[in-house]
């Protein structure tokens, strides 16, 4: 899509680095310069205001990439596009079958009232929960690996969602503050909301997640509800 809309060397295209390094790799191989923007706390997806701050002469397109089910706020970016004569491209998620969203979203609930010392996702507009991300408050360093490594221990399944943002690995790295995508990574936390789980193995879920949150997540309780 870069290519053909004319994207080429000397410009510069906004890319979200909290994901997968590969739009990041679209832009350089077609010769412009990938810059890094960064997110909303909330939908973990580009920051309309942040991109707008991030523009120069040379920026020709925004690249949006919805996450874990939500989507951007795609009203504000199409507008700083026109604002701009900017090229708005999204990058979505795989579909997934209605049956199975909806059987996601009913255990993203049961989740969402019962989960204790962990900030459970906003859900959002239309919300489809590929990932149910939840965050795990650190405490001047993050705690989430440590959960995370206990949970498994007990076994429930869990994945951290974006281990090493773009802007850090090696042929990326820059000079740049993207303070909601560092923080992001360190705390975000992915748990099983698949069709497929049985109440009593979502139970297993909760128990004991809430039974290592609390004293893990010391020191953001006012924050997190604990």
């Amino acid at each position: 899509m870069l290519r053909a809309a004319g994207v080429g060397v000397g410009d510069e295209v906004v890319v979200p680095a909290f994901g997968n390094v590969e739009v990041a790799e679209a832009v350089t191989q077609v010769g412009a310069l990938p810059v890094f923007a960064d997110i909303d706390p909330v939908t973990y997806c580009l920051d309309a205001s942040v991109v707008e701050q991030a523009l120069t002469a040379r920026t020709v397109a925004v690249v949006v990439v919805h996450r874990f089910g939500r989507s951007a706020d795609m009203g504000r970016l199409h507008a700083l596009g026109r604002r701009h004569g900017l090229l708005v491209l999204e990058q979505g998620e795989s579909e997934v079958p209605y049956d199975e969203t909806a059987q996601r979203r009913e255990r993203a609930a049961y989740l969402d009232t019962k989960l204790r010392g962990v900030w459970t996702p906003d859900g959002g507009d239309g919300h489809t929960y590929q990932q149910y991300v939840v965050r795990v408050p650190g405490n001047g360093r993050p705690d989430r690996d440590a959960f995370a490594r206990a949970i498994r221990a007990r076994g429930v399944d869990c994945r951290v969602p974006v281990k090493t943002p773009v802007h850090r690995l090696p042929e990326y790295r820059r000079c740049v503050s993207l303070p909601e995508t560092e923080r992001a990574a360190e705390e975000t936390l992915a748990l099983p909301v698949d069709a497929s789980l049985t109440r009593r193995e979502m139970q297993r879920v909760v128990s004991v997640c809430n039974a290592l949150g609390g004293p893990i997540a010391v020191g953001s309780t006012a924050l997190f509800g604990v």
